[in-house]
């Protein structure tokens, strides 16, 4: 006999003992059954779940459980993110090995994983520290070395001179080592790229492929790759220095604003670039600005935000057209990484320029005009830049050319004088791999005195990262053990020594996908069982991860194929980007400065009648606080432990929480009522199972005459109701918007709770129904339907009983009610037959005792019929 108490414990337990013991989750090909491969960005083993964990895989397990029922061959895997500087970082602060560190916190989430209940094939894991499989990522290396994929060139880099290593740009604070406080420098050193701009016209034009994709992620990676048509032409110049004219005399530009030349008044270039070095030697104003800028940012992002500062060089180029001398000028805002180095200046066209101009008194010299508009110095207007509209004025033989016809004649010219051409050019950088670290996959390269830097054999791979080293902060501590730097150069056979430099992190991540889907061989990356499980049908992830990990997985994908190992060009065919979870922080902003954070148990709280949070104060010392709802953090103190909801209430409540707070996209917000209510939920899911136990599975009939029985009125409208939601819960299912599914089974549940239990039909009725309830439900919560579905004798195992579907016959209607309006003013409803046409339903409403008595005896002039809503007398 069912228990009438829900123990979440005891029934989470039981199910995946059971799902172990029964291996319900491990999958292989089959070609007879369609495929479907449900894949959740694979988690960094950080030391705990957070909840924005719990959501992301909730949302996996829903899609790969409902589709498993629905038939499918269902692979769902899961693997650790392993490698990476944070790891570090606790080494230094723990005094521990990364490896030891890390394997510890992998075994500790595994745990938290599976006590969610995750329909995982753990036979498939793989952590990206083992060297089974980070011999792969050297392999591929290697042969994209061979295509000239792979190349080795200078990288600018944030230089931490007193931990003697490199910095992340996030590492970087204010322009200090986030560690030591020391000013951080650019240092120019050698190290590997990878050719993703050799893929830059496929990863935007297969971008159309993609369906399955956000439209919003598309255009943040179309942005990224930025494909500009633009003209490339040079300012010719006489400076030199001891070995000639620098840049064979040449000052290379890039723009799309072509057009605009005629209104150059002055040119920028990177602090790196060769004028600016050769500038500095004599003017130590220069010299001091240009290691200023050395010490700021590489990033893109942060170019755009800060304050544009610049200083004159003192030298001049010619305008390729009108022969006018422009002067030379430093930016801080020209990055040395970005087409060649420097910019033309246009004033008056762009608003960068224009603020720069005004900011150090540099001409500005209107070229394009806008028809009615009136141009002035005193601030920048946004048709300034209007290319559309604009028509070229003050600029020769482009006068009364719009933009496209002045960018060709501009291109005409410049080539015929051998100094510029149309071009293409890409945003997109190539891929800079190296990084300064220990704990990550080693870079398969030898130093040789005599014969440079040479490839590591595929029959000595994998280079195994020693896991015993414990960083100290002071550089690469594989800088310092000899038994991994000493080895023979494979092709003379001297004494050689190894590159300590390691990959990059994303390169783990770009591939992970195939090897889910191989069979783990140790003499392949992958074999033909990834074709049959790839493209991934549905990846699932944080919209942080739009541009560079998708960016790079689609491109590592390419070179697979391009190298023979796939038949398949993208990674993913169909992806989610899941909201963030949100709770409410609690702060307080001292004098001193700063921002202090504390724990909801640290604080009194003010709520009104709603529930609301309304004040809050220090519990310590009474201090107001401020409070707002963001994040999960624990940095903001306002993060949830997943493993205490499973602990207090379960894992099934935390899942049915996640997925019914709010559609999947959308942020979602903490609410511990919200859990408590989830609860309150399964526990009556599970009340209704004792009562069916008890009371109604005693009635069922041997054999079940429901389909071909005309039922009471009562039943069928409950049957009705039932397959009503299902048939919506199917359809938003389909669409992925799991919190109206969730939604739909507490309806249903409502809807079977009231029905009738008395009559005799009630208990054939009412199986149908929780059947149903069951199965739409055990997705989201696997656990109390595994356990219902199993005593109360619907089946073994609800993962292999069939996807409910609506059945037409429960869904006809005998009788219908419709809204009864007397001279437009709602009076009531009346109930007619389905079938009856409009003549009967206008006789019966006049007829009614309700119309009756709101017309007073008057006779009705006019009845409105709308089919199916109402009914309307006009008398």
């Amino acid at each position: 006999m069912l228990d009438n108490k829900y123990d979440h414990k005891q029934v989470e337990s039981t199910a995946q003992t059971h799902w172990d013991t029964t291996q319900a989750f491990e999958v292989s090909r089959d070609d007879s059954l369609p495929k479907y491969y449900c894949l959740s960005m694979f988690p960094y083993p950080s030391g705990k779940l957070h909840m924005g964990h719990v959501r992301n895989y909730t949302i996996g397990d829903v899609l790969s459980r409902s589709h498993k029922m629905r038939g499918y061959n269902v692979l769902q895997p899961m693997g650790w993110d392993a490698f990476g500087l944070p790891a570090e970082n606790a080494a230094i602060k723990n005094g521990v090995p990364p490896a030891k560190w890390t394997r510890e916190n992998i075994a500790y989430m595994k745990m938290q994983l599976k006590s969610l209940g995750f329909a995982i094939d753990w036979s498939r894991e793989l952590a990206t520290c083992d060297a089974s499989y980070y011999k792969w990522n050297q392999w591929l290396f290697l042969r994209m070395l061979e295509k000239g994929i792979a190349y080795k060139k200078t990288q600018v880099v944030n230089w931490d001179p007193v931990d003697q290593t490199v910095l992340a740009n996030e590492q970087v604070i204010d322009g200090r080592g986030w560690r030591t406080g020391a000013v951080v420098e650019k240092r120019e050193i050698p190290g590997y790229y990878l050719g993703i701009t050799q893929y830059a016209e496929e990863l935007l034009g297969d971008l159309d492929e993609l369906t399955g994709w956000p439209e919003r992620v598309k255009l943040m990676q179309a942005n990224w790759i930025g494909k500009s048509i633009g003209v490339r032409f040079a300012f010719p110049h006489e400076i030199s220095d001891e070995s000639g004219l620098i840049g064979d005399g040449k000052l290379w530009v890039f723009t799309t604003r072509a057009d605009t030349i005629m209104g150059v008044t002055f040119c920028a270039v990177a602090a790196e670039h060769p004028l600016a070095t050769h500038a500095a030697q004599n003017n130590p104003e220069l010299a001091a600005f240009i290691d200023k800028c050395k010490h700021g940012s590489v990033m893109e992002a942060d170019m755009a935000t800060m304050e544009k500062e610049g200083l004159p060089t003192g030298l001049f180029v010619t305008h390729p057209l009108t022969g006018k001398q422009v002067e030379v000028w430093v930016g801080n805002y020209v990055l040395m990484s970005y087409g060649d180095g420097a910019v033309m200046g246009v004033p008056a066209h762009d608003e960068r320029d224009f603020a720069f101009a005004k900011k150090y008194g540099i001409a500005i010299e209107q070229v394009v005009q806008v028809e009615g508009e009136q141009f002035s110095l005193d601030a920048w207007k946004p048709w300034y830049g209007d290319k559309e509209r604009g028509v070229n004025v003050n600029s020769g033989v482009l006068d009364g050319l719009g933009y496209e016809a002045a960018v060709n004649k501009v291109a005409e010219l410049l080539e015929a004088r051998g100094i510029g051409e149309k071009k293409v050019q890409w945003r997109l950088r190539d891929w800079g791999i190296s990084r300064q670290r220990y704990w990550g996959c080693p870079i398969p390269i030898i130093h040789c005195d005599d014969c440079g830097s040479v490839p590591v054999p595929d029959d000595q791979l994998p280079v195994v990262l020693p896991e015993d080293c414990v960083p100290d902060g002071s550089g690469n501590p594989l800088n310092k053990l000899e038994s991994f730097l000493a080895c023979n150069c494979p092709k003379c056979g001297k004494p050689a020594r190894r590159e300590t430099d390691t990959m990059d992190t994303f390169v783990d991540s770009s591939w992970y996908y195939a090897r889910y889907g191989s069979s783990f061989s140790d003499t392949a990356m992958v074999d033909a069982e990834t074709n049959y499980w790839m493209t991934v049908d549905q990846y699932i992830g944080g919209i942080e991860h739009a541009i560079l990990h998708l960016l790079y997985s689609r491109f590592w994908t390419k070179v697979m194929r391009d190298c023979g190992l796939v038949n398949y060009r993208e990674p993913f065919s169909r992806l989610l980007t899941q909201g963030m979870v949100l709770n409410t922080a609690f702060s307080h902003k001292p004098e001193s400065g700063g921002k202090n954070y504390y724990w909801e148990e640290e604080v009194d709280l003010v709520r009104n009648a709603h529930g609301q949070i309304t004040g809050a104060t220090l519990k310590k010392d009474g201090t107001p606080l401020d409070f707002e709802m963001t994040t999960m953090s624990k940095s903001k103190s306002n993060g949830v432990d997943p493993q205490a909801i499973i602990d207090q209430y379960g894992a099934d409540t935390a899942r049915f929480f996640m997925m019914f707070a709010a559609p999947p996209e959308q942020t979602l917000e903490w609410s511990d009522a919200g859990v408590e209510g989830a609860y309150r939920f399964l526990r009556r899911v599970w009340g209704f199972g004792h009562v069916f136990a008890s009371e109604l599975k005693a009635q069922l009939p041997a054999e079940r005459t429901l389909a071909a029985t005309k039922l009471p009125a009562d039943l069928a409208a409950v049957r009705r109701e039932i397959h009503l939601l299902l048939k919506q819960a199917n359809y938003d299912l389909g669409k992925q918007q799991f919190n109206t599914v969730a939604s739909a089974t507490m309806k249903m549940l409502n809807a079977i709770e009231k029905a009738p239990r008395d009559t005799p039909l009630a208990a054939e009725v009412l199986e149908e129904c929780f059947g149903i309830l069951l199965r739409v439900l055990s997705p989201i919560t696997p656990h109390v339907t595994h356990a219902l579905w199993r005593e109360l004798g619907f089946g073994d195992d609800i993962l292999h009983a069939a996807w409910p579907e609506p059945q037409d016959e429960a869904l006809i209607q005998d009788e219908i009610e419709l809204v009864l309006q007397v001279l437009g003013k709602t009076r009531g409803s009346i109930t007619v037959p389905a079938s009856a046409d409009k003549a009967a339903i206008e006789a019966a409403a006049v007829a009614s005792e309700v119309a009756q008595k709101f017309m007073e005896g008057k006779p009705a002039k006019k009845v409105i019929v709308v089919p199916g809503r109402l009914v309307n007398i006009v008398c």
